[in-house]
């Protein structure tokens, strides 16, 4: 009689199955990606974020920053840090109080191309209106003494640095706005004051109140 059981080939071990060891490796790779991921978020650098409004213009130093650290990944190299700054680095752009600071929004001062000047709003300021709020400034070209012609935008966008009650105009109290301005349009509202012009500052369209 023939022994059938001898010719019956043996079953392999589970653990020899191809389409096992795959399964086991991906759940290995699984666990190590969730770990990779967790670990990652963990992990802070440490940035600078703005401790007051800074407006364009502005230097920018030690007093007007604070340090925090922050989990960014991938994004860390996109805002200024401790070990990225420049001394004597100027803002080129309004940075809001407690944001954090963007590579992009700081600069060398050589590469301004902005200047700070003072003007006299013929109209009243809102309240809305305060530091790093973006403005229009309107020009009335004086015609004849206490004639004025249609206003016009002279400036369509700066950044108020301040502004302060003033006395010393004749007649009326004013209010003194410190702007920051492109250079290109120094000439006009420089020459817009001198020629007695009413000038307005009007907060741009969708400025908070």
């Amino acid at each position: 009689m023939t022994d059938h059981s001898a010719a019956r080939p043996r079953p392999r071990a589970f653990w020899t199955d191809v389409r096992f060891l795959i399964g086991i490796a991906l759940v290995v790779a699984s666990v190590a990606g969730v770990w990779f991921v967790v670990a990652a978020a963990r992990q802070t650098v440490a940035v600078f974020a703005a401790a007051r409004t800074i407006v364009p213009g502005e230097t920018v130093d030690a007093d007007d920053l604070r340090v925090v650290e922050v989990g960014l990944g991938r994004l860390q190299e996109a805002y200024a840090s401790p070990a990225t700054l420049l001394p004597g680095a100027v803002a080129t752009r309004t940075i809001a109080a407690g944001e954090l600071v963007p590579q992009d929004a700081v600069a060398d001062a050589a590469s301004l191309r902005t200047t700070n000047v003072v003007v006299h709003s013929a109209t009243e300021i809102p309240a809305s209106v305060r530091a790093g709020t973006t403005v229009e400034v309107w020009a009335a070209p004086q015609l004849a003494r206490g004639e004025f012609d249609t206003p016009r935008i002279l400036v369509a966008g700066a950044t108020v640095v301040s502004v302060a009650a003033d006395d010393s105009m004749m007649g009326s109290n004013g209010t003194a706005v410190e702007l920051v301005i492109g250079r290109a349009d120094v000439a006009d509202t420089l020459a817009a004051v001198a020629g007695g012009a009413r000038v307005s500052i009007i907060p741009t369209a969708g400025e908070a109140p």
